[in-house]
């Protein structure tokens, strides 16, 4: 754990406030980039053909439409239709495409999803959850209203709510490294995000704040993607194989080269600044309780 520094307290918390632009991508097989976006009109299901199954984490929703980002960081847009289906351990919650969009595919929900394909993208069949993980996150909405923002959006949203700044407590923060260009955590990296967890179950009220960063290297808008994906993947891990609570987890962002660590004209400080920053967050009304 390292202290932090005032200035980059404040971009953390501006990060947090700030609901960034969602990359509607994911990687293929052999590593290239493949656009997900669902476009035109949806055929009927006996049109469309079995697509894959997408298990990951709700990261974005609007209505008729939501991204999941699986555990390899990659980013899925799944359309919802009229007869998608959405499935709990206790049974099917409804079929209303309006209701299941704003009521209970909440951002940070664990889902399995059933596919069906057609030259517009996917479509989900069945999306599949615990009752468990619906009524945690539906307890503690984390005000991650991520519409597919464009950037003026996350602009207004963050004009909106920059009163809240100092409304938390940075108890911890634990810095996971990459290799140039990637997303992929290293076995340190995920003993190290086991350790945060552990230290802030620990905490009352302990919440988890993620912000990726990269190095110089690479334009803004890779370099963007890329803090993004690895956020998303420290994430994923936290959830999957740490046991943190989806709703224990505020905004995830990316911050691309800003607030860097080190100095970027050495590759030791370089390889500093390729990070994704757990932040242990604890509300100031709620410290100490």
């Amino acid at each position: 754990m390292g202290a932090v520094s005032k200035s980059s307290g404040m971009l953390l918390m501006l990060a947090m406030l700030a609901a960034p632009a969602v990359a509607q991508q994911q990687e293929d097989a052999s590593g290239g980039d493949v656009m997900a976006t669902v476009v035109g009109t949806l055929p009927s299901p006996e049109q469309m053909t079995k697509g894959p199954k997408v298990e990951g984490i709700i990261s974005a929703r609007t209505d008729g439409r939501m991204q999941v980002t699986t555990a390899d960081g990659s980013n899925t847009t799944i359309a919802i239709a009229d007869y998608t289906k959405i499935k709990s351990s206790g049974g099917f919650l409804g079929l209303s495409r309006d209701k299941l969009a704003s009521n209970q595919l909440l951002n940070g929900l664990p889902v399995t999803v059933d596919t069906l394909q057609w030259e517009g993208g996917l479509v989900a069949n069945q999306i599949a959850l615990k009752n468990k993980d619906l009524r945690t996150a539906s307890m503690i909405r984390t005000g991650t209203d991520q519409r597919f923002a464009e950037q003026t959006a996350a602009t207004e949203a963050l004009r909106g709510r920059v009163g809240d700044i100092d409304q938390y407590n940075i108890k911890g923060t634990t810095n996971v490294n990459f290799d140039i260009g990637k997303a992929v955590l290293s076995e340190q990296g995920k003993a190290d995000l086991c350790s945060a967890a552990t230290q802030a179950e620990g905490m009352d009220n302990a919440l988890l704040l993620v912000v990726g960063y990269t190095d110089s290297t690479g334009s803004q808008d890779f370099n963007q993607e890329l803090s993004e994906k690895r956020a998303a993947r420290v994430v994923n891990y936290l959830q999957q194989a740490c046991g943190w609570k989806p709703y224990r987890m505020l905004t995830p962002t990316g911050m691309a080269e800003a607030d860097p660590a080190a100095d970027n004209s050495t590759p030791e400080g370089k390889a500093q600044n390729r990070r994704v920053a757990v932040n242990i967050m604890v509300s100031k009304g709620l410290d100490g309780l």
